[in-house]
C-alpha cells in the first residue's frame, strides 16, 4: 500500500489556489503577533524546502522588537529616496506612490540569510554552481510564502535596504548573505491581483509566452 497516496481533487486545488493567491503585502497589517506554534510551522515549512546536496543554508532571524524595526525601517527610507531619484516625470510620480514596506506595521519581521560557505551536503551540486546554495534560500522563502497564505499569514518581501547598514544593526556575519527581509503578520485581506498591477506598475505577461521547447525562443511579451 502507498504510504503517500495521491493529493485528492480539494487538497490539489488548495495548493493550486495558495499560489494564485500569494500576494507581495505591504498594508494592511494587524497588530497581533502570529502565535508562536504557528510561527514555528512556518519556519518548518521552510525549513523542509529543497536544498542543495540537503545543506540546508538558511538561517532566519525573528525581528519583534520594535526600536529594532524602527530602525529598519530608517534605512529602508534612506535607500528609497535614493531609489526614487533614478526614476523621472511620471514614473517617478507612480514609483512615489507605491507603498514598498510594511516594517512597522507588521509585528514581526524576518530576515533570511543564507550560509553558502556550509560544509553540510559536502559540496554536492555545488562544484559548477555555486549560487544553487542562495536558490535553495529562495525556495525556502517560497516555502514559507505559500505556508503563509494558507495560514491568513500576509508576507511582503522588502528588497530596498542599504545591505551594509542592515548586517551592522542585526549583527550579521560576513560570511552569511543576506537573501530576504520580510514583513511577515495576519493582514485584514489579500489583494485580489498583486499592487503592482493594480497601480499600473507593471503587468504580468501570459506565462506561454515564456516557454520555449528543446531551444531557446525569445519570446514576443515584453
Amino acid at each position: 500500500m502507498n504510504s503517500h497516496p495521491p493529493f485528492n481533487e480539494a487538497e490539489r486545488e488548495a495548493v493550486y489556489r495558495a499560489i494564485a493567491e500569494r500576494r507581495d503585502v505591504r498594508r494592511g497589517f494587524v497588530d497581533k503577533p502570529l502565535p508562536e506554534d504557528l510561527l514555528w510551522r512556518l519556519l518548518a515549512a521552510a525549513h523542509c524546502a529543497p536544498s542543495v546536496g540537503l545543506m540546508q543554508p538558511s538561517r532566519f532571524i525573528v525581528i519583534r522588537d520594535y526600536g529594532i524595526r524602527k530602525a529598519v525601517r530608517q534605512i529602508f527610507e534612506v535607500a528609497n529616496r535614493r531609489a526614487l531619484g533614478s526614476y523621472n516625470g511620471e514614473q517617478a510620480e507612480r514609483y512615489s506612490m507605491l507603498k514598498l514596506e510594511g516594517i512597522l506595521e507588521a509585528p514581526q519581521n524576518l530576515c533570511v540569510l543564507c550560509d553558502s560557505g556550509s560544509e553540510r551536503g559536502h559540496g554536492l551540486g555545488r562544484q559548477t554552481m555555486p549560487e544553487t546554495a542562495i536558490y535553495s534560500t529562495v525556495c525556502a522563502i517560497q516555502n514559507l510564502w505559500l505556508a503563509a497564505r494558507s495560514e491568513g499569514v500576509g508576507v511582503g518581501w522588502v528588497s530596498i535596504l542599504d545591505t551594509t547598514e542592515l548586517y551592522n544593526l542585526l549583527n550579521i556575519p560576513d560570511h552569511l548573505t543576506l537573501v530576504a527581509y520580510l514583513c511577515l503578520g495576519y493582514v485584514e485581506d489579500f489583494a485580489s491581483e498583486p499592487d503592482l498591477e493594480r497601480y499600473g506598475w507593471e503587468r504580468r505577461v501570459d506565462f506561454k509566452t515564456v516557454v520555449s521547447y528543446d531551444r531557446y525562443a525569445e519570446e514576443q511579451a515584453l
